[in-house]
Order: structure tokens, then sequence, then C-alpha cells
């Protein structure tokens, strides 16, 4: 809490500081997410963040936010706030993974680093700010981090998964590395679709599995109610980004005061998002057990074999960016996995609350 009380103190301290240069309400911006409006991303990253930047910034910026598909349709976030359609977006970097791989180290990947080693790289050890120039250099976009993510839940399934044989021919709706992955070498049948259109996949079986997100906030989408099965650890999302993105020459229209606020209003936010997550998911994980859905969860040895497997399909990805004149991603991956390194073998210094 006391991280939170700093963000807060030093935005305020800096306005205090410095006079208003800019009128109440005088910027407003459109910010459609890839989400539903009031569901649990919405509301715990994207209103979270509008209500933020309204407090720190006394109402000079307002952050108008739009559930997926008012505006622009869920995937065309990114695409929209570059041709100017709208001032910002709210969406993951998974959705770019298929346009270039580098956004599935921002994104999360099977094999990556846990919430906590990938919070420590974002807003320690350089990784914001890694995220930041890619963000500029290939899109004209400024990110502004507002979601670190807790481990999702791998399936929520109509049949039980077990082994790695279990995954082949298995439709599967997922998106970003997770899809390369399942199709490269478990031989499943990954699909993406839209956030609002998961459950009625899943509850007309069109799919034998979906993942989407965290155990809270899979709870309130009621996929346990249609489906018998959920899987766990979910190795193929240890931990995700949401970020707001604005074009480069919009944020660079704010004053110094103004992107200072803003930026603690995005810190402010992603913390918090985080904590409400971990809270949200243990409670989650007991109204499972009493809904009596079947928890399964996979033997160390499938995790480890799918671990390896996304670091293998991670670093096939860096090698054909590379040949294709990219090196951003062998870099970025490199320094990615040395810190995750770093963090594993130092980690056992921390105390865990696990039976």
């Amino acid at each position: 809490m006391n991280i939170l009380k700093t963000i807060t103190a030093s935005a305020i301290l800096g306005g205090a500081l410095l006079a208003p240069l800019a009128s109440a309400a005088d910027i407003t911006w459109k910010v459609p997410s890839s989400v539903p409006e009031g569901s649990f991303f919405y509301d715990n990253f994207l209103k979270r963040f509008a209500r933020h930047v309204g407090d720190l910034t006394d109402n000079q910026i307002n952050i108008r936010a739009f559930g997926a598909g008012v505006i622009v349709p869920a995937f065309k976030v990114y695409e929209s706030v570059q041709d100017g359609t709208v001032e910002a977006g709210h969406s993951t970097p998974s959705y770019l993974v298929n346009q270039d791989p580098t956004n599935a180290i921002f994104a999360g990947f099977p094999g990556g680093m846990s919430p906590e080693a990938m919070m420590a790289w974002l807003y320690e050890d350089g990784g914001a700010e890694r995220m930041q120039a890619y963000r500029r250099d290939k899109m004209g976009l400024h990110s502004l981090i507002i979601g670190v993510g807790t481990s999702e839940v791998l399936a929520h399934a109509n049949k039980p998964i077990r082994k790695i044989e279990d995954f082949a021919n298995l439709k599967y709706r997922t998106s970003g590395a997770w899809a390369g992955v399942l199709k490269d070498y478990l031989k499943g049948v990954p699909t993406v679709v839209p956030p609002g259109e998961i459950y009625t996949l899943l509850q007309r079986k069109g799919v034998d599995a979906v993942e989407w997100a965290t155990p809270g906030s899979n709870l309130s989408e009621g996929f346990h109610e249609v489906a018998p099965y959920l899987i766990v650890p979910g190795i193929h999302q240890p931990t995700f980004v949401w970020e707001v993105v604005v074009k480069t020459a919009t944020w660079e229209q704010l004053s110094a005061e103004q992107q200072t606020k803003v930026d603690a209003a995005a810190r402010l936010t992603a913390m918090e998002a985080f904590l409400h997550f971990e809270n949200a998911d243990i409670k989650a994980m007991d109204k499972y057990r009493e809904y009596g859905t079947e928890t399964i969860t996979l033997d160390k040895s499938v995790v480890d074999e799918i671990r390896g497997y996304g670091q293998e399909w991670m670093k096939a990805r860096a090698k054909e960016q590379a040949y294709k004149g990219n090196s951003s991603m062998d870099s970025i991956l490199d320094e990615y996995l040395s810190y995750q390194q770093a963090w594993s073998r130092n980690s056992n210094i921390f105390v865990r609350d696990a039976k």
C-alpha cells in the first residue's frame, strides 16, 4: 500500500508545485476497449484508469471509455488509434502477436515469467521502457501499461485434459503465442473469437475448451456453468499485460505535468488492479469448488514440457524476425529470459502460502 500512496502523493505534489496549464475538461480522449462494457477487465483496468486520470489531473483530461464493438471492433483497437479514428485505445499485445511475435514477450507466453517477476522486470528493470520504445518505433504509439495480470486458467473444458496427448485435435479458443504453441507442438486446433463471444461458443460446444483470463475474471463470465472441467495451472499465460495506447503526436501535445500525472494514473491502476485480481482469484477458486467444477491440476512433467515448447517457439520466432531484418525481438527476448533466469535462481528466498 505504501507504493500506491507514494505514486498518488508524487503526482499530487507535482501538480501543486506547477501552475495548471489547461482548464477543466480541456482534453477528452475517446477510448474503445477490446472487452465488453461492464466486464471484469473493462471495470478493473479501463474504468479504474479513467477515474484516476480524472482525479490526478483535476479533470483536465477526461477518458471516455467504450466497450468492444461500440466504436470499433474488438480486434481493431490498435489500428483505430493509429489511423486517428480515436485518441486512445485499450487492448492487449496478445492481439498483435500474429502481426509481430515480439508482442508475445509483453503479452505473456508459455514458459514466460510469473506475475511477480514480470511486474519487477517491467517497473524496476526496464521492461516498460522497452515496451514503450517498441510501440513508438514500430507503431507510432505511446504505451501506458494499466494492467499486469495474475496467472490465467489454462482451460474451461467440455472434456478432461491431463496429458500431452489430450491436446491433439483439441478445438480450443485462444490467442497469442499459446495458439502457435498449441498448433505447432501439441497438434491442437486453435480458434480466435472476441472476448464477448467466448461463453456462447463454449456453451454451444463450438470448441472443446476455452481460455480467457484469471479465475476471478472467468467466474464473472460464467464459463464454469457450461463446462465441467477447469484446468490449471495457467502455463499458457503465466501473466499478461493490458495497455492504453495513445498516438505519439497526441501524447506529445500534453504538457510535461499532464504526462507525469497520466503516467502516475496508469501505474496506480496497474498496482491496484493486480491486487484486485489476486483477491478475486483466491475467492473464485472456492466458488468453483462449491459449484462442483472439477479442477484438474497438470502434472509437473506436462507443465515442464509445455513451458519448454513455449520458449522454443519464442526463440524460433526471434530468429525469423532477425532474418527479416527485425533484431528487436531477439534482443528484448534475451533481456527477458536473462531476468527470468535470475529470478528463478533466487526466488527461493520468498515465502509462499502453499500447502
